[in-house]
Parts: structure tokens; sequence; C-alpha cells
């Protein structure tokens, strides 16, 4: 059984990891330049000159096309533990494996079946 004081390691290294976050953001503000102007204060992108207004409508369609791919791209990391352990894992790593699979497909056709993924309608 583990105990509170196992995880005194884990909290160390959090509280560790916050200050130091935290204490960059204060120090940086606090030395950083404090000059605006405005060609400074413009954006920059590849050194094109900005033109016209970045606020145009963008087809909600292309967002949910970024989101499907984010979540079905995310599920290839978990093939790497499997593909290490594989031989370890025996038939029931590779049953897992097959679930796995399954439910993202199960996911995937229900997006097709809602049409998702055709632009031209």
């Amino acid at each position: 059984m583990s105990s509170a004081q196992d995880y005194l390691p884990l909290v160390i290294q959090g509280v560790v990891a916050l200050g130091f976050v935290v204490s960059v953001l204060i120090v940086t503000h606090l030395l950083g330049p404090r000059v605006h102007s405005k060609k400074k204060d413009s954006n920059f992108e590849c050194g094109i000159e900005s033109e016209g207004n970045a606020r145009f409508p963008v087809s909600v369609r292309y967002f949910l096309t970024a989101i499907l791919f984010v979540l079905f791209d995310v599920e290839v990391i978990f093939f790497y533990p499997y593909a290490v352990n594989f031989k370890a894992l025996e038939l029931e790593g590779l049953l897992a494996v097959i679930l796995f699979v399954a439910f993202f497909l199960i996911g995937f056709l229900y997006v097709l079946k809602k049409g998702a993924l055709e632009w031209e309608k």
C-alpha cells in the first residue's frame, strides 16, 4: 500500500515546476522592454507585410476536419507501447489493440455516416 509520504517527491516536483513558471513570467515581465509602436505591435508573418482584415469568415467544416484529424491522429501514439512490448503482451495485448482499433473505427464510421468529412454541401 502506498502512503501520502510516497507522493512527496511528486508534490515537490510540482511545486518547483509551478514556481519556475511563475518566476519566469514575473521576471520577464519586469525585465522586458516596454516600447510600443505601430510597427512593433503589427503582425509579422514570414517577412510579408500584412494587408486587409484577418477577421473573415471561415467554414466550420475546416475546424471540424482539423479536430477530427487530431482525434484520429493521436490514437497512433497509443500503438507505440504495444509495438515495444508486443511479445510480452501476447494474445491478451493483441485483443486489447484490436478492441482499441474497433472503438476508433466505430467512431470513424459514425463521422462518415454523419457526413462530417463531406466538403461539397
